[in-house]
């Protein structure tokens, strides 16, 4: 049995650890049921499964700051597919996790590599609100890498998605069109009834007309 405060108060009985749980006015948690004898503490239960969260919460964050996520440029690249890797960047680095950024030369870009540094410089131009390069870019063999590392939570800007929810008006309730009740005027068609002139009882396209009886 483990108290509220972290003690050690031994081995007692079920009855014994359920009536300490009600003097002091907290839970009896089951923290190790596997253990022998299964170990249990005298907690708050709400407030166990905050600090449970919370511990979650930092674990996964830790995860996600080892992932390493790549994005890759050319010399070459138009300001629309930028844009597009710098979305993709953004996105890594509000998830806590890191970008590798490289670019590639192939054939004679090698002779103007100046043009892939700008190439760089210019993505971490934008996206140094929400990331930080750990070293200058490098040039290694026929590329150039740059490793950026998420700034703090509150050191960094929100998510572009985020301030476009944020600043986006609240969708108005368009008023629902009241229905009419329109009169129908259904007019019945007048069944085919066998004409006065045909005589009484006579058949409309009797079949028996067509038959010649010698």
């Amino acid at each position: 049995m483990i108290g509220t405060s972290g003690n050690q108060l031994g081995i007692m009985s079920l009855g014994d650890a359920l009536n300490m749980a009600r003097v002091e006015g907290v839970d009896l948690v089951e923290i190790a049921p596997n253990a022998t004898p299964p170990v249990c503490r005298l907690v708050d239960f709400g407030k166990y499964r905050y600090e449970l969260s919370k511990r979650d919460k930092e674990s996964k964050k830790h995860q996600h700051a080892n992932k390493v996520k790549e994005v890759q440029l050319s010399p070459k690249i138009d300001a629309h597919d930028l844009g597009v890797k710098v979305g993709h960047a953004i996105d890594f680095l509000c998830e806590d996790m890191k970008v590798k950024v490289s670019l590639k030369f192939r054939g004679r870009e090698m002779a103007h590599t100046e043009v892939g540094f700008d190439v760089i410089k210019r993505f971490l131009t934008e996206i140094t609100p929400y990331g930080n390069p750990d070293s200058p870019a490098k040039l290694i063999g026929r590329g150039i890498n740059v490793m950026i590392s998420p700034l703090p939570r509150n050191k960094r800007a929100k998510h572009p998605q985020q301030e476009q929810q944020a600043g986006a008006p609240a969708p108005q309730p368009q008023p629902q069109p009241q229905g009419k009740s329109q009169a129908v005027k259904v007019e019945r068609g007048s069944r085919d009834e066998p004409s006065s002139s045909s005589g009484g009882g006579a058949f409309v396209n009797n079949p028996f007309e067509q038959i010649n009886v010698d």
